[in-house]
């Protein structure tokens, strides 16, 4: 043991730790499939409800309610034309305050000054460009000036890039030189890039030069860039979002502020180099902001491109496109806009679908979610859970028949082995066999030992269960759908499944599904099945399938149970095409009950259980039940699995008997 040292693990996950236990998760998608819905859709009505029970957690519809929330909140935020109104106020105040000072003075100059004044243009883009040349006699109209033009700076490259605000706020010539030199800098690296050229250390040395002017720090220059494309955009939409009149005049005032900071050709390299890698961006778009109080440029463009973004988080949380996963969902994005409980939540859904596909619950093919026979199996003991909860437990009994046989309940006695024999041997009586014929042998241990021949050994008896070739035959067609039946006889289909499976063994179980064609449905396909959307109920194919299953097993008591809400609507033609026909044609009733006639010939008894009560519908089963002799059911949907469950074991308990 001098060899060996011990020490906390560190490797990763916990090997001894539980597996997280998704079967909560799974008999939630359960109750939806059960009614009809295919996994997919499930697995989407799970994550979008949230984990019940004591997992409690929020879905994706309790998170899109926050979304949209936040985003109504941000609508309400203020206007968007907050940076011209403050302009204009500023503009107007200097040309106040230098009329005050040109008043008193009677001199010619002062007539010619107030009368460039009296001329300056409405728009305050053009009003700004004339009087950048215009000799203040006021000192105040200078500083107010001076103060309008730090304001468009500011907020200009404030809405190009977030924080540069407090960034400018120093009026030292400089720090504008210090923007100049990073947005040259930048524009270099994204060139550099552009030629495949650039390295992660060009980007972390650009960091350390100018990382004060990215508050979110950008760890490689595609973050960088995302980042400054999104508010790139929100400018755009923010300008889209105004009036003409009101877009021409800003616009203009930001070229302007932009050329007198000899930053034009800057800016327009870098808006050229973020169109061209983010074109997936909306450039183009508006949106109405419902507030009352004016919004700086910079203030706006944030709202924009945080409400850009809760557009597209929004987007994610649905889940409603094509192949949509929770690894789509930006977990950042879920952080800023919801905060650290939503991320959480977020992370726990993810979780729910990972481990149903690592379990081996569900699986993934060609970018549809199916069953794997693992989930088939709970889901199948779940629906035969909820029809035995509808049946009389006075009424449930067996139907066996009491002989020594292969399968069944333990009877309590034993007799004799026989070649062949699968039953549980009797210890005790084969070794007393022994014991009485007096037979010893020295042990392993050198004591006294029990010599057994062949003919010591007993068996304990079984019931025999008398083996049945079970078909179920399962209207598929449209109209299930639109009486609302298809969910409970998907349910019933996979509670009788599972009850001849796990219960009886013995019993060969088909089930056929059948509309304008029918088909064997095997139990993974049975559990995530959706109705067709096609016109026809054929049940002259469905019939011949059931009845090839009933000649593979002629030792077998047949069992055929059809439920159906339709008459016959087609039939199989010989080229083995269908062939349908409203009101039904002579033909497929003809064809229909000739598989019927055959059926009864094999002494297969036709069950029917109807969901509708149209006329043609109970004429039709009621020649049927003329024809075979069985019998014709009409239960609520509701109770379906029950007269089902039910009629099959009372069938066996009589065919046994």
């Amino acid at each position: 043991m001098a060899g060996y040292r011990y020490g906390p693990y560190h490797e990763g996950p916990d090997p001894l730790a539980p597996p997280y236990d998704v079967r909560a998760a799974l008999d939630a998608m359960g109750d939806s499939m059960l009614e009809g819905t295919n996994p997919g859709d499930a697995l989407r009505d799970l994550l979008r409800r949230g984990l019940p029970g004591a997992q409690r957690r929020r879905g994706l519809d309790d998170l899109l309610r926050q979304v949209r929330s936040r985003r109504q909140e941000l609508r309400g935020r203020g206007r968007l034309d907050g940076t011209l109104e403050e302009a204009r106020s500023l503009l107007d105040r200097a040309i106040g305050q230098e009329r005050a000072a040109l008043f008193p003075d009677p001199s010619d100059e002062a007539r010619l000054r107030e009368s460039e004044l009296d001329t300056l243009p409405n728009d305050t883009a053009q009003a700004v460009r004339r009087l950048a040349s215009y000799d203040w006699r006021s000192p105040d109209a200078r500083q107010t000036f001076e103060e309008l033009k730090d304001l468009l700076r500011r907020d200009v490259l404030d809405a190009q890039f977030r924080g540069m605000k407090q960034a400018l706020s120093d009026p030292d010539p400089a720090a504008m030189r210090r923007v100049k030199d990073m947005m040259a800098a930048l524009n270099d690296m994204l060139e550099k890039d552009a030629r495949g050229e650039h390295t992660q250390e060009d980007f972390d040395a650009f960091m350390r030069e100018y990382g004060e002017f990215f508050p979110d720090n950008p760890e490689n220059l595609e973050q960088l860039v995302d980042s400054l494309a999104r508010r790139a955009a929100a400018t755009e939409r923010l300008l889209a979002s105004l009036t003409p009149e009101q877009r021409a005049e800003l616009a203009a005032l930001m070229a302007q502020t932009l050329e007198d900071a000899g930053l034009a050709m800057e800016m327009e390299r870098l808006s050229s180099s973020l169109r061209q890698r983010r074109p997936d961006l909306d450039w183009s778009g508006s949106e109405r902001m419902t507030g009352d109080d004016p919004m700086s440029m910079g203030d706006a463009t944030t709202a924009l491109q945080e409400l850009a973004d809760l557009a597209e988080l929004e987007g994610a949380l649905r889940q409603d496109y094509p192949g949509a996963r929770m690894d789509d969902v930006d977990e950042e994005a879920v952080r800023r806009a919801l905060g650290r409980q939503a991320v959480d939540d977020l992370a726990e859904l993810r979780r729910i679908e990972a481990e149903l596909e690592r379990q081996g619950y569900l699986k993934r093919r060609g970018g549809s979610l199916d069953l794997t026979p693992k989930a088939v199996r709970r889901l199948g003991e779940t629906a035969l859970r909820r029809v035995f909860t509808q049946l009389d437990t006075a009424r449930r009994g067996d139907h066996d028949q009491s002989d020594a046989g292969q399968a069944g309940e333990l009877t309590g006695g034993s007799r004799p082995w026989r070649h062949g024999d699968e039953q549980p041997i009797d210890v005790v009586r084969t070794v007393s066999n022994a014991l009485r014929r007096g037979e010893y042998r020295p042990g392993r241990s050198g004591g006294p030992g029990v010599r057994l021949t062949v003919d010591d050994f007993e068996v304990l008896e079984t019931e025999r269960r008398t083996a049945a070739a079970v078909c179920l035959l399962v209207d598929l067609s449209y109209s299930m759908a639109l009486r609302g039946t298809w969910g409970s006889a998907k349910q019933t289909a996979l509670a009788l499944h599972t009850l001849v499976s796990s219960k009886y063994p013995q019993d060969a179980i088909q089930v056929i599904g059948f509309s304008n064609y029918a088909r064997v449905l095997p139990p993974t396909e049975l559990a995530g099945l959706d109705w067709d959307m096609v016109q026809g109920t054929n049940l002259h194919h469905a019939l011949l399938i059931a009845g090839r299953h009933l000649e593979k097993h002629p030792e077998h008591e047949p069992i055929v149970l059809i439920i159906t809400d339709g008459e016959p609507t087609a039939h199989l033609l010989r080229d083995g095409r269908s062939s349908f026909d409203w009101p039904p044609s002579r033909e497929t009733l003809e064809l229909t009950l000739a598989e019927v006639d055959k059926m009864t010939r094999r002494r297969a008894t036709l069950n029917i259980f109807m969901l509708a009560d149209d006329e043609r519908l109970v004429s039709f089963v009621q020649e049927v039940a003329r024809r075979n002799g069985g019998r014709v059911f009409a239960p609520t949907p509701d109770r379906l699995g029950e007269y089902v469950v039910r009629d099959y074991l009372r069938v066996r308990r009589g065919r046994g008997g």
